[in-house]
């Protein structure tokens, strides 16, 4: 059980003078007060709040002095936020949701009232029953409400007890003028009597001197806060609408100086003119009633040219003592830049959706957490199913083919697991029984701790491409291998008559010859090419791996290549390094390398070859000093048929013999790349394990 803190055994010294502080202003269970309510009505503007309350704490209960939108009900203390206020004496703010379940309200934010001798008597509250965010500009104007409020319960003080003192003085006067009339022997006493009073009442003066001093200090420090607000505030006046009041941010919203204050609305703001604002301020002024805007359009004038600004609005009626309305108080929030960002985000959700369709995209949208599916239209299309049918995770992969469907389930995972693009193409079977090739591609978008929410990305029909590149393939295959009995043969006799041009005594045949040898070699090259090519696209490329010395693989393909011009081939580094490969294939590799350094860094002098032993395997380079690769070509240039044409030269070729060399590497468990650097030549080089 809770001990009691506020038993009188429990209280300590100073809770009873803060009692006795609280009970010399006879606040408590007084009853309502215009001066407490008005100040408590300019808060909820201020605050855009529901729920506003002044209170004051005894030792057992909580006072509400005056309160809007929540019933003025007695409540214990120990149950209260409030208390808290009055132990730490400071801004109390409770952002957090469900903290009041008896009234619903999700947010509250108090300031102590503080007395002059510093004992903190009660609190000025705001709450609401949504979350919100409180900012320290916020916080600051809640306690000069705090401190606002606390002077007029000072002024309340000091008017009754100027009041009672009058009182108690007429009282004397009376008995004096009493005992004047009985007792004329008693007039030394009266005189000093009467002496008393009046410099009680030279005391009254000096106590009202002082509560017209604290009212003009509260008035100026609410001039100061109006003024500074972080929220546009005027006050009209009159049906003029002539401008009483008007703050820093609605003058900065207007685009005018404080000199428009005094002047009426229209004159003031004249491009009004032919909006509905004047009207509808004209009406509220004769209703007396409420007007709230939502995103209205205005146009205002900045430096003399219109444009229009979005805002949020509220006028609001204020009432004299005849019931009549004085005033129309504007509270504005301008929200163009919302409004913009809106009509923007408008515009690029249509943009994309005119790409999606015009490149006939599908997208889909994956819930992690529970792996249910949002897809589009389209993209269920590509999987043969209706627009309004369902398509989970799980009818996904079943929609795969199941040679296909292992390595995609692995993709997914792998991309949600290391934050990269997912990308995949598969062969699907639809319904009908039908196969259709799929690409599809996505991105993971995790929360602020890292943890995966959602993979969204996009699917495309590329089937026909997929059929056009196996038709190529065909073609290709039977071409290569249809070309490669006629060249062998051709081969042949060009061997034959490079025996025989020596006994030519035409030099011309003999350099045609020469020439003829040439091109074979080349159309031979172009030919295996296409053969490795067919190869690696059927899985059928193969290796016969052996321990070998990487030295010895590279001087042997110094002796066959044919060095043209004033090439000079260096090897150099770990020259003992021994490699596990197909010796064939990694020749292949090395001389496509530097075949390709000689074509295309034709004014490199030197090309050096070196050989890095490194932890797991054996690095190798190729270094020519030419013209290099510009960076974005570089990501590029291991593609199939891709050729890199700098200074717009063309060189002959198919583009596939650095594709090939990549694949054969990465068969080998290795890896495959280029440093470059326009100007400064290019450094091709590519790892093979070690032969353990």
């Amino acid at each position: 059980m809770t001990e009691d803190v506020f038993s009188e055994a429990a209280t300590p010294r100073r809770e009873i003078e803060r009692i006795a502080a609280l009970k010399r202003y006879e606040i408590m269970d007084s009853p309502s007060e215009k001066i407490f309510d008005g100040l408590l009505e300019i808060a909820a503007q201020v605050f855009q709040t529901p729920v506003l309350l002044l209170s004051f704490i005894d030792a057992e209960r909580i006072f509400v002095k005056s309160a809007i939108g929540i019933d003025p009900i007695q409540i214990s203390r120990t149950d209260s936020l409030l208390s808290h206020i009055i132990q730490q004496g400071e801004v109390l703010v409770r952002p957090e949701a469900n903290f009041d379940e008896v009234h619903g309200l999700r947010f509250y934010a108090a300031a102590p009232l503080i007395t002059s001798d510093g004992f903190h008597i009660g609190t000025f509250s705001i709450a609401d029953y949504q979350c919100r965010e409180f900012s320290a500009a916020e916080e600051r104007m809640l306690a000069s409400f705090a401190r606002t409020a606390m002077d007029q319960v000072a002024l309340r003080y000091a008017a009754i007890e100027n009041v009672q003192e009058v009182a108690s003085t007429n009282i004397n006067l009376g008995n004096m003028q009493q005992r004047l009339l009985d007792l004329n022997s008693e007039l030394e006493a009266t005189n000093e009597q009467l002496t008393l009073t009046n410099s009680k009442l030279y005391k009254s003066y000096d106590i009202t001197l002082l509560l017209n001093k604290n009212l003009k200090k509260s008035e100026q420090r609410l001039k100061s806060f109006i003024t500074k607000a972080p929220i546009a505030f005027a006050i009209l006046t009159g049906r003029e609408l002539t401008i009483e009041v008007a703050n820093d941010m609605v003058l900065k919203i207007w685009g005018k100086t404080t000199a428009v204050i005094g002047h009426p609305l229209a004159t003031a703001l004249p491009e009004l003119q032919d909006q509905p604002y004047l009207d509808i301020l004209d009406n509220v002024f004769t209703s007396g009633e409420t007007y709230i805007g939502d995103t209205a359009p205005v146009m205002l004038e900045y430096d003399g040219v219109l444009s229009q600004q979005y805002f949020d609005f509220i006028y609001e009626p204020l009432s004299g003592e005849d019931g009549k309305t004085e005033s129309i108080i504007v509270i504005a929030n301008r929200v163009t830049d919302r409004i913009l960002q809106k009509e923007n985000l408008e515009a690029l959700n249509q943009q994309l959706e005119i790409a999606l369709k015009a490149g006939e995209l599908g997208t889909y949208h994956l819930d992690i957490q529970n792996w249910k599916n949002n897809a589009s239209a389209t993209c269920k299309s590509h999987f043969g199913l209706p627009p309004t049918g369902d398509f989970q995770f799980k009818d996904f992969i079943q929609a795969i083919v199941p040679e296909h469907r292992e390595a995609v389930e692995q993709k997914v995972q792998e991309a949600i697991a290391k934050n990269i693009i997912y990308q995949a193409e598969y062969l699907t079977c639809w319904p009908d029984g039908s196969l259709h090739w799929i690409n599809s591609s996505g991105l993971t978008r995790y929360d602020a701790k890292g943890k995966p929410l959602d993979l969204i990305g996009v699917t495309v029909d590329v089937t026909k491409r997929k059929n056009y590149e196996a038709q190529k393939e065909d073609f290709l295959s039977i071409a290569s291998h249809e070309l490669k009995t006629p060249i062998t043969s051709l081969r042949g006799t060009i061997q034959m008559l490079e025996m025989l041009k020596d006994k030519s005594a035409d030099v011309t045949i003999s350099k045609l010859i020469d020439m003829s040898g040439v091109s074979v070699k080349k159309i031979t090259a172009l030919v295996d090419d296409l053969l490795n090519m067919h190869r690696i696209s059927l899985g059928q490329l193969k290796l016969n791996k052996t321990p070998i010395s990487a030295a010895k693989l590279i001087r042997s393909c110094f002796q066959d290549i044919n060095i043209i011009g004033k090439h000079q081939l260096n090897l150099i580094g770990d020259l003992d390094a021994v490699i596990n490969a197909d010796e064939q294939r990694i020749e292949q590799v090395v001389s496509n390398l530097i075949n390709n350094a000689i074509k295309y860094a034709p004014e490199s002098y030197k090309i050096d070859v070196r050989i890095e032993k490194k932890a797991d395997d054996v690095k190798i380079h190729v270094r020519d000093y030419g013209e290099g690769i510009a960076p974005e070509l570089q990501h590029q240039i291991f593609e199939r048929y891709y050729r890199v044409y700098p200074d717009g030269k063309k060189y002959s070729g198919l583009g596939l013999g650095l594709y090939i060399s990549a694949e054969i590497v990465r068969r080998h468990g290795g890896e495959i790349g280029v440093d470059s650097t326009p100007g400064e030549g290019s450094n091709f080089w590519f790892t093979i394990p070690y032969a353990f």
